[in-house]
Order: structure tokens, then C-alpha cells, then sequence
């Protein structure tokens, strides 16, 4: 080949009786049949992953990952502290977890009127006092809570938790609403029936105080 040619000649090393390949001789660089990558990949990056994938398969940029798995689940969260003379339980929204040190920072969206600022409040909470809340859409994630069982539930049309007694002896399904008596919701001297979904409804942990 002299220095004015361009292309040389090869002859198919296979069994077929195919015409002689015209094959340009060039500096490294893609096909001419391939747009060049639109990101920043080099040309060694792009050729070795053609080894592993279809030349028909685009590469395509990888997809944002949600770093914190548990982040933006709804809990219920003792928001009060050890020496408080009652515990406080509220619905929140967890926001992340510190895994170095077992800790969940957790927003409470919807304070309470008597609370000193309607605005949103942040905590920072040890596991100890979080509860996840069975899975709406899953209600095999549901523990199963007999009548006379002291459980902890969202008093309705509120945020937050109470202790209650489970008092419905018909539920047939795991989607059926519990009905229960909470303690202190006392009118006419008895204590009314309330219906609460089953996915507000969490085990009472042990020394409550209320």
C-alpha cells in the first residue's frame, strides 16, 4: 500500500464466498454507523462495554438512586423525652437515618394547635422510639390484635397516638377497621366505640405512659 491509498483489500478468512472487504485505515474512532456517545465516556469506555451489551442497546446514563431507602415513610414517633411525665406519640415523616448513630430525623408535618409554633418541627429520634405502621397496601403486614389487647392508634381525624382497647370481636379480614376504646375519651360516663383502619394501628410498647 503506498502512502496515497487509503483503503486496502482483505479477503474473508471465513468459508463463504464473499467479495473482498474494503476496510479504511484511520486513527481509532467510532463507527460511522454510531452518533458519538453524548456523555463524557471515552472511546476505550465505550468500546468495552460493547463487549457486554448489543450494539443495538444505547447507553444511557445511570438513573438517579434514592439514598436512603426509609426516607419518606410515615412512623409513628415518641416525641417526648425519657423524663417526661407522659409519652407523646405522633404521626411523622422520616427524612433520613444517621446509620453511625442509630438515629432517625423525622418531621412532624402537621403540629397541633396548642403546639407553640404552627410551623413543621424536626426531630432527631433513637430507634427506641419509632413504630413502623403496617404496609396499607399489604395487610399480611399487619399483626393481628385480639379483643381486650391494649394497642397504640391514631385517634381519628388527628395525627396523633393514644393507648386503646381493641373491643370488636367480628373482624373477619385483615382489612377490616378496628374498633376501639381509647383511654381518657370518656362522654357520658362511657367510653364511645371509634373505628380506626388497621394500618393506624400499632402495638402498645412496653411502659407507656399516659
Amino acid at each position: 500500500m503506498t502512502k496515497d491509498n487509503t483503503y486496502e483489500s482483505f479477503e474473508p478468512i471465513n468459508a463463504l464466498d464473499l467479495p473482498p472487504t474494503q476496510v479504511r485505515i484511520e486513527s481509532p474512532s467510532i463507527p460511522s454507523s454510531e452518533s458519538p456517545p453524548s456523555d463524557t465516556l471515552s472511546i476505550r469506555q465505550v468500546y468495552s462495554r460493547r463487549k457486554t451489551v448489543p450494539e443495538a442497546i444505547q447507553i444511557q446514563k445511570p438513573q438517579p438512586q434514592t439514598s436512603d431507602p426509609v426516607a419518606g415513610i410515615m412512623v409513628a414517633a415518641r416525641v417526648s423525652d425519657d423524663n417526661a411525665e407522659k409519652d407523646e406519640w405522633f404521626v411523622v415523616k422520616v427524612t433520613n437515618f444517621d446509620k453511625d448513630t442509630k438515629e432517625f430525623e423525622v418531621l412532624d408535618e402537621e403540629p397541633g394547635d396548642d403546639e407553640e409554633s404552627t410551623q413543621q418541627r424536626k426531630y432527631k429520634l433513637p430507634a427506641s422510639h419509632i413504630i413502623p405502621f403496617p404496609k396499607k397496601n399489604d395487610p399480611s403486614s399487619a399483626p393481628e390484635f385480639q379483643p381486650g389487647r391494649h394497642v397504640l392508634a391514631v385517634y381519628p381525624c388527628t395525627t396523633a397516638l393514644y393507648k386503646a382497647t381493641v373491643v370488636n370481636s367480628h373482624r373477619k379480614r385483615k382489612t377490616d377497621d378496628y374498633l376501639l376504646e381509647f383511654d381518657d375519651d370518656e362522654e357520658d360516663g362511657s367510653l364511645p366505640q371509634r373505628s380506626v383502619p388497621f394500618y393506624k394501628v400499632v402495638p402498645l410498647p412496653d411502659g407507656h405512659r399516659q
